[in-house]
């Protein structure tokens, strides 16, 4: 099993290899991929060392499957070079996502609609997943038709540059080259991605379309307004829903309690809810703060936390690379 990672030395190329190693991905050769002045450069995996090739050493070697994290213009050139030698392509950009002609997969929803012919595969945004993972099995039960979404969304989504720019602000210098058009330590940004002719971000439109298309579900009304904080790892979300049909409290806990990659975390008397720093580090989409809107019938105001680099990108991409060497899709 010939696996590749490209962009393998950014921050969620990092993450990938090492979800690849703790859920045990039968690797049987690592072909790291990254710019042409990381080739060479040693990559440990699983305690033996990886050199990393390039692109076109990597497409020569024809792995099984190939998880990329590099960007949508090089998943737009390169990941139709790698399907067309047979490799399958779980792309994390935004390349693809919005391809008729491509899945959009959460495994925990819609994995099961994979088959052999998919060779370019698109991982959603990362705010998109955990809202759809939290909402999945509350949205068969009583029917999503409206969901107003604020996001709370981690530095480590836009990347090391923006990492370096909030540790050099926080110790009082000046950023050298900064990822944000303005201060982002103890401040906030309304400015994820670029603004759209309509006044969203390509960010709060992407999580409109995208669960539209997990979802298949045209008729889900989505509005959104993504937030950058100054939080390390870890994207949070306010997410009031309203439904179709009635819901009582307890059994939308029980639901979500039995609802795969969830972990209800709702003890308010206790001073209990979801955090980003609890998130780190795990799979699982936390949610609680579960409450009614008293404004307006059948409507539920919910918390969801998860780890951006982790469900929201590399967890997930693995996790459909798993879900198609079971269904045996993978050579």
């Amino acid at each position: 099993m010939k696996v590749a990672v490209v962009g393998a030395t950014g921050l969620v190329g990092t993450e990938m290899l090492k979800v690849l190693a703790e859920r045990n991905f039968p690797v049987t050769e690592l072909l790291p991929v990254a710019s042409a002045k990381s080739v060479g450069q040693a990559i440990e995996f699983q305690g033996k060392k990886y050199k990393v090739v390039s692109m076109d050493d990597a497409i020569a070697a024809r792995p099984a499957v190939a998880i990329f994290s590099a960007g949508g213009s090089i998943s737009k050139l390169d990941a139709p070079r790698f399907a067309a030698v047979g490799t399958v392509v779980i792309d994390n950009s935004s390349a693809w996502r919005m391809d008729p002609t491509k899945k959009l997969v959460v495994p925990e929803i819609n994995a099961r609609e994979l088959t052999a012919d998919d060779k370019i595969i698109a991982n959603p945004n990362c705010s998109t997943i955990q809202m759809v993972v939290a909402l999945n099995e509350l949205h068969k039960r009583y029917k999503a038709e409206r969901i107003v979404v604020s996001t709370y969304q981690s530095v480590t989504g836009t990347g090391k540059q923006a990492v370096d720019q909030l540790l050099q602000e926080r110790a009082g210098q000046q950023p050298t080259n900064p990822a944000y058009p303005h201060r982002i330590d103890l401040n906030v940004l309304p400015h994820i991605d670029v603004f759209e002719d309509n006044g969203y971000t390509k960010e709060e439109m992407k999580m409109v379309n995208e669960t539209k298309k997990i979802f298949g579900d045209d008729q889900i009304r989505v509005t959104a307004t993504t937030v950058r904080i100054p939080v390390m790892g870890g994207h949070s979300e306010a997410l009031n829903v309203e439904f179709a049909e009635e819901f009582d409290l307890d059994e939308v806990r029980d639901i979500l309690r039995r609802t795969e990659g969830v972990e209800l975390v709702d003890d308010v008397q206790n001073n209990v809810y979801p955090m980003p720093q609890d998130a780190h580090g795990k799979d699982a989409v936390l949610v609680g703060r579960l409450r009614r809107d008293e404004t307006q019938p059948k409507t539920l105001n919910m918390w969801v936390v998860a780890d951006n680099l982790r469900k929201g990108a590399a967890t997930n991409a693995v996790q459909i690379a798993e879900a198609m060497l079971k269904m045996g899709l993978l050579g």
